[in-house]
């Protein structure tokens, strides 16, 4: 991870310390998981319709949890997060943010989402949204920190803490960070929901689809993910989000470095020789170099 997105999660100390702290987390049923596709693709389900899918501290652990199993499976090529009931994520469960709740209850709740997400954008594997109905406050955040965003036409976004006295501080990070600053300020400041086709102009989501075909088009890009090397995906996922901290300059220079390192890979080579010979591809999703 680069020293900015150490930063923007709040610091080496408290993320070594969250991730510590959601290690000790147990699905309990608020994730649920799927082995898609031959289990080339997880599928995370956030479960608690009943809440909304907020993102409890339990829930934030739950998570975690996960997504730390989906990246040791030997298998897995790429995530796919939805959820259960109308909602995708409300955010934060406002009643443990009471100040009876205590400040270090606080401090770990916010630690431990700000671990999580980092962990999404420093996985190696490519996580998708699936998103139907509304994602709110951090689970508008949630969305943003994802590498795709498939969402239905219904679908409803917003960061509208500002309407409870608690400006979303964090989720206005990733916010910021996938629409203009104008879309992020105006959603940050009104506490309005925006549209999906709003969402889509603004580029917070990837694809815009019917309700009734989000899954259908979902497992649709899994599955030319997962077609992929999962060792070429990983080296670019991570060089993307590296190089967007950057200058201009520095970004090219380091990826001309990061090309020629990929020629080095088996899977790179494998992957000429078969579009040259007109074949398909037998990756070996390795690190196995040739030169």
């Amino acid at each position: 991870m680069s020293t900015s997105l150490w930063r923007i999660c709040g610091g080496w100390s408290p993320i070594v310390r969250s991730l510590r702290m959601l290690s000790d987390g147990a699905s309990n049923g608020l994730v649920k998981r799927e082995l898609l596709n031959d289990s080339s693709i997880v599928h995370l389900i956030l479960n608690s319709p009943k809440k909304r899918n907020a993102l409890s501290l339990a829930m934030i652990q739950a998570l975690h949890k996960e997504l730390k199993e989906a990246e040791s499976l030997e298998k897995a090529r790429v995530v796919i997060l939805s959820a259960e009931g109308p909602a995708f994520s409300s955010g934060h469960d406002l009643k443990e943010l009471r100040s009876s709740e205590g400040l270090e209850k606080h401090k770990t709740m916010f630690e431990s989402c700000n671990a999580m997400l980092a962990q999404i954008q420093n996985m190696s594997l490519p996580v998708i949204a699936e998103v139907n109905g509304i994602a709110a406050a951090a689970g508008c955040q949630l969305v943003a920190t994802c590498d795709i965003v498939i969402a239905g036409k219904s679908s409803k976004f917003s960061t509208p803490g500002a309407k409870v006295g608690l400006f979303c501080s964090t989720p206005g990070i990733a916010l910021a960070r996938a629409v203009p600053r104008k879309v992020a300020l105006d959603m940050l400041m009104t506490a309005d929901y925006i549209s999906a086709e709003q969402a889509m102009q603004a580029g917070l989501i990837s694809r815009l689809v019917d309700d009734d075909k989000v899954h259908e088009e979902t497992m649709k890009v899994a599955q030319k993910v997962a077609s992929m090397s999962r060792t070429v995906i990983s080296l670019g996922k991570n060089f993307f989000y590296t190089q967007v901290q950057l200058p201009v300059t520095d970004a090219y220079r380091m990826g001309g470095r990061v090309m020629v390192d990929n020629l080095r890979l088996a899977d790179a080579q494998e992957g000429i020789d078969a579009f040259i010979g007109k074949r398909a591809p037998n990756w070996t999703h390795t690190n196995k170099k040739v030169h």
